[in-house]
């Protein structure tokens, strides 16, 4: 009698021995029950408001019928809440293996020494001293300001031996300008909310990371659902954990030792015996009561996080499959000073209110319908707005050289398994059976159609490079507790695009890329970084490929940032260092552009670039773009992908300039990534005739695999800007709080009349500026003229235009615009000087222009793109 999908909304419903069916819309169970609550972990609530019973995941909130407010519950002490069972035990373990290593360690303990960036040497004892130690030799005051220390190119936690095999390695402590550091912070809070949650429910924890934007998240099954009202409970907890300053304690385990320690939580025990190596080791980390599986690092103590707190809980499937058990999910944030708590609160106060989903409501933009989850229905305005950006798009696509293709929505599973998605992402398409022998899917992505297009006629090298452009619509199939409003959809469209060129245009199209999107984001008052995201775990191709793509996009990324290639190294004399993002060379760059701005010689450094190591896509590395909003929050949009393996795949070719019939491979011979033959050349054995290095050519196989005969594969580049043009108008809308600019807005003018006999002129000024394809309304109502001012400004018009007699005589417009009323009315308020307060309300109220007049602004603030109107 019951049907389980999932479960948005939980609540007492029925009577006593009354039967009730109920529903439970969007993300649903059904179901007869007698009575009691509808118990299930599938919620998902945020502080300070309830999930609704009415709606999915992508209703306004501002539509939304507001939950009762739980009552408020009787504030726990800490002291009168005991641990789970099994904390004592495993505490008693833990004790008893630690002790063991720290007798091992100090029977290897030996001299060595660690540089500091400025080349200077601290002598210290491998397996005894701790990072720490040397940062107080340094200053007393630095293990106050800093937070984990890097050894090399490792992380490493100030409380960690060092060890003999990083003698003469360089270390550096990072502090909260590091963006390693603050991942890392957020990593120890999730486990500072571990280990509120086995005090709190007795959990069995799963996994607990940070979130790149910010935050952390733990999940686990807490046997029952978690409730708003029992957050308090668990920031009373985690306060309790930080107050007392418990230490982060390493210890390296055998796979055996680590299951029999965590044989009481499946989930661990699972990830376990899954991850380690059959007779390899493992790490876990204690911090009070909490001890984890966990690499590291971690801060020094839990004392480190001064201020914390839960914002919301959602469910979740163990890995991310809908046939696990579901676990409970607990979001957090922290911060190493209460104050930038405060200040995060705020902005999370203005995001609330600016959400884009009451916005849309407001203003009439668009809705969902559970009929279709995932997909968006675009009223006329939301539509008017869709459609000028990619209007501009296709302005901006011809300036740029891209040609616009249109690609079929569904193919045949072949196409997906040439180009290696069908093994990776079918779980993530909508399939569809076309007969009993034959399947097909939506397409999620154009790339492999785009492929396939390419593929079909015979290209010379004097046609490349070719840009082709797709605003085709795309389907993914994500799990339905995902959808949210604009930003997690399943029918989309991308400003997608792919870029075919020769290997010797990849930096230049990369950089002519990077300098496309920088046009677009300032129009759109968007800050953006950048990151160079390399080889993941499972990636396609070969290390030679993935060395000669990430090649390309660091040098492209020099060039557009200009950093120069190579530098004197500032903290090592001497020696120089070539820019590569990581966090080491973002601290020499920032000494040596410090030092030339004293100097009086400025590096004119446009901006830096970070390294996002393991992140890139599994066909080839990318550079991602996180634009910043108006509320200082960072969201993915645009990417720019290197790809030499769907080329290879869909076996794409071109004729070279000097096409000269080549021979069979012979044994032994190399190739280039390219598909072309290595001859090295007569002045450097070690580099080919076009330049191309020997240790980047493949051999043997994988050689025979990328050869081409008397022909070249061309280098292919993914590309988008604005993304998701879905999830891009959601950012937009929060990010001009629903104040859209001029030459994008759907509520351009208001044509409003002093009374009912100037209707027909007010008319007649609408129907002129409709006819010149601006949006323009005209209001009827019988309202009052301050009434009928007031409601266009909440209504966000760009511009009122009052019309009377005097307009209708001289056939000219009364302007008035938008955010004018409110500073005039600050300004009075503020001001001391009734004169200069007349005058101004006299220049106002004369803001009058012939409709040619006012017809040529319009047509300059379309065209500048005036953000300001």
């Amino acid at each position: 009698s019951k049907a389980t999908v999932s479960v948005l909304y939980w609540g007492r419903v029925g009577k006593k021995k009354k039967k009730k069916k109920i529903k439970i819309a969007g993300i649903l169970r059904i179901g007869f029950l007698r009575r009691g609550f509808l118990s299930t972990p599938f919620i998902t609530q945020e502080r300070h408001h309830m999930a609704d019973a009415k709606a999915d995941s992508h209703a306004d909130p501002a539509k939304k019928a507001k939950a009762p407010k739980p009552k408020a519950a009787k504030k726990l002490d800490p002291k009168t809440l005991k641990g789970p069972d099994f904390w004592q035990k495993r505490i008693d373990r833990f004790e008893e293996l630690y002790k063991k290593q720290e007798e091992e360690y100090k029977s290897k303990s030996k001299p060595m020494k660690l540089k500091l960036l400025d080349g200077k040497e601290m002598e210290c004892e491998s397996w005894v001293t701790t990072p720490i130690v040397l940062a107080k030799k340094i200053s007393s005051q630095l293990p106050d300001r800093v937070f984990v220390a890097k050894i090399g190119e490792t992380l490493w936690d100030l409380t960690r031996v060092v060890e003999d095999s990083q003698d003469g390695q360089t270390i550096e402590f990072l502090d909260w300008e590091s963006t390693e550091a603050q991942h890392m912070f957020w990593h120890s809070s999730a486990h500072i909310l571990g280990a509120a949650m086995e005090w709190k429910y007795g959990a069995k924890l799963s996994t607990g990371p940070f979130l790149p934007e910010g935050g952390f998240f733990y999940e686990a099954d807490t046997t029952t659902p978690v409730s708003e009202v029992e957050y308090q409970d668990i920031d009373a907890l985690v306060k309790d954990v930080t107050s007392k300053k418990y230490p982060f304690q390493r210890l390296v385990l055998s796979k055996a030792d680590a299951l029999e320690l965590f044989e009481y939580n499946k989930f661990k025990h699972a990830t376990l015996a899954d991850k380690v190596p059959e007779n390899g080791f493992c790490s876990v980390y204690r911090c009070g009561p909490l001890i984890d599986p966990c690499r590291g690092p971690h801060v020094n103590t839990t004392g480190r996080v001064k201020a914390m707190m839960v914002t919301k809980n959602s469910s979740s499937y163990w890995r991310n499959k809908d046939t696990n058990p579901v676990l409970q999910r607990i979001y957090g944030i922290s911060f190493p000073k209460a104050a930038q708590l405060d200040e995060w609160k705020k902005i999370m106060a203005a995001a609330e209110e600016n959400d884009h989903r009451k916005i849309g409501t407001r203003q009439g933009l668009w809705m969902f319908n559970e009929l279709s989850p995932g997909s968006c229905f675009w009223y006329p305005a939301g539509a008017h707005i869709y459609n000028r950006l990619t209007e501009w798009m296709r302005v901006l696509y011809r300036k740029h050289g891209f040609n616009e293709v249109i690609s079929p929505n569904m193919y045949n599973k072949k196409l997906w398994e040439t180009s290696g998605h069908w093994k990776h992402y079918s779980e993530d398409m909508f399939q569809l059976k076309g007969d009993e022998k034959t399947t097909y899917a939506l397409k999620p992505m154009n790339c492999p159609g785009h492929c396939v297009m390419f593929s079909n006629n015979r290209h010379s090298y004097k046609e490349f490079p070719v840009r082709y452009a797709d605003f085709g619509v795309l389907h993914r199939n994500e799990l339905q507790g995902a959808l949210s409003g604009l930003t997690r959809v399943r029918r989309f469209c991308q400003d997608d695009a792919h870029i075919f060129c020769l290997p010797e245009q990849t930096t230049e199209e990369i950089e002519k890329g990077l300098q496309f999107l920088e046009q677009v984001y300032t129009v759109l008052g968007f800050k953006f970084h950048l990151a160079l995201s390399t080889r993941p775990e499972g990636k396609l191709g070969t290390d030679k490929m993935w060395d000669r793509s990430e090649h390309y996009l660091r040098v492209a990324l020099n060039k557009f940032c200009n950093i120069q290639g190579e530098q004197n190294d500032p903290f090592s004399p001497g020696k120089t260092f070539e820019y590569n993002g990581t966090e080491s060379c973002v601290k020499r760059l920032k000494r040596n552009m410090a030092d030339a701005e004293k100097a009086g010689t400025p590096l004119n450094v446009k901006q830096l670039w970070f390294m996002n190591e393991g992140d890139g896509a599994f066909y080839g590395p990318k550079i991602d773009i996180r634009i910043e909003d108006a509320m200082k929050r960072k969201h993915q949009l645009g990417t720019l992908q290197l790809d030499f393996n769907l080329p290879q795949r869909f076996d794409l070719s071109y004729e070279p300039k000097k096409s000269v019939e080549q021979p069979p491979l012979k044994e032994g011979q190399l190739v280039n990534c390219d598909g072309s033959l290595w001859v090295a050349s007569e002045s450097d054995p070690n580099v080919d005739t076009e330049g191309n290095p020997k240790e980047h050519a493949l051999s043997g196989d994988e050689a025979k695999k990328a050869y081409v005969n008397g022909e070249k594969r061309p280098v292919m580049i993914h590309r988008a800007i604005l993304g998701s043009l879905e999830r891009c108008i959601a950012i937009l809308a929060e990010h001009w709080q629903g104040k859209w600019p001029f030459w994008v807005s759907p509520k351009q003018a208001i044509i409003i009349p002093v009374s009912e006999g100037f209707m027909g002129y007010a008319k007649e000024v609408k129907d002129f500026f409709y006819g010149e394809g601006f949006e323009v309304a005209l209001d009827t109502s019988d309202a009052t003229l301050n009434k009928k001012i007031r409601n266009a400004q909440m209504s966000q018009y760009n511009f009122i235009m009052v019309v009377g007699a005097d307009e209708q005589a001289n056939k000219s417009v009364n302007i008035r615009v938008r955010g004018s009323g409110k500073k005039e009315e600050e300004d009075k308020k503020n001001s001391k000087d009734k004169k200069a307060d007349k005058e101004k309300e006299e220049k106002v109220a004369t803001l009058v222009k012939s409709l040619d007049e006012t017809l040529a602004w319009f047509q300059e603030l379309n065209k500048t793109q005036d953000p300001s109107m």
